[in-house]
């Protein structure tokens, strides 16, 4: 189940800032949003306390992958792999819509799949 300690891990994997976060009491759940970058959409991170949340995939969670857009997919792949987290492709695959992508592998992401997308030339 995910855990205030795993969004923390999670965010300071992946460079994300906080930048509040609500008790929503309907789902009895944090709801922790980030900023990637001043200029996009914050992440929102569920954390369930209690209820249907803790139940939902089988109590790992409702967070199944994240998209990060980047620059170049090859340099992230370089970057984590320095770091020891290695991902699922080689080298980067075409996605839809006319991007590039590679996966980080889920052990990695704290059980979840992210996502690094290229914008294709």
């Amino acid at each position: 189940m995910p855990t205030m300690e795993k969004a923390e891990q999670f965010m300071e994997q992946f460079g994300l800032e906080k930048d509040y976060m609500e008790y929503v009491e309907a789902y009895h759940a944090y709801c922790l949003f980030t900023k990637y970058h001043a200029d996009e959409s914050p992440v929102e991170l569920i954390i369930p306390t209690e209820g249907v949340l803790t139940e939902f995939r089988n109590g790992k969670g409702g967070l199944h992958h994240i998209a990060f857009e980047v620059e170049d997919v090859e340099a992230v792949k370089d970057e984590y792999e320095q770091k020891g987290l290695m991902m699922l492709e080689e080298k980067p695959v075409e996605g839809a819509g006319g991007i590039i992508v590679n996966f980080l592998r889920p052990r990695f992401g704290f059980g979840v799949l992210v996502e690094f997308v290229q914008k294709a030339e």
